[in-house]
């Protein structure tokens, strides 16, 4: 996954890159979860499916992004692995990963929410930058 880390005072703020917008997408997930732990220990032994609505990519972003976090914080999932398609006004995503062990998984920065300040979703380049609250 390509992302990189840019200057912010107080929050996180991450740039993912991909050949496609979905790629781009999987990459800015990537970012948040190797944010929150060391997502190189995660074993891609589960997986987990779900589809979001959004009326624009900015919505989509958003609504994916908070439902891993959501998955992340009350079913204490650790996707690692993403493939994200889009239909219309619904993302769908396959994740793969595994139950959460802070032994194994060595927490990092706690995300308490994904926001839509500085979000930006370039068609052209492509990339996304997204700010996460922590």
């Amino acid at each position: 996954m390509k992302y990189e880390r840019l200057d912010h005072t107080a929050d996180v703020l991450v740039k993912a890159f991909g050949n496609s917008i979905e790629e781009c997408f999987e990459s800015a997930a990537f970012a948040m979860f190797d944010t929150i732990l060391n997502v190189s220990a995660v074993e891609p032994l589960e997986t987990m499916r779900f589809s979001i609505d959004g009326d624009n990519l900015y919505d989509k972003l958003y609504n994916f992004l908070s439902e891993l976090l959501y998955l992340f914080d009350a079913e204490h999932f650790v996707p690692a692995e993403f493939k994200v398609s889009f239909n219309q006004n619904t993302l769908a995503c396959e994740s793969k990963g595994e139950q959460y062990n802070p032994t194994k998984h060595d927490p990092k920065t706690e995300i308490k929410a994904v926001t839509y300040h500085k979000m930006n979703i370039d068609l052209n380049e492509p990339s996304i930058t997204v700010l996460f609250d922590v």
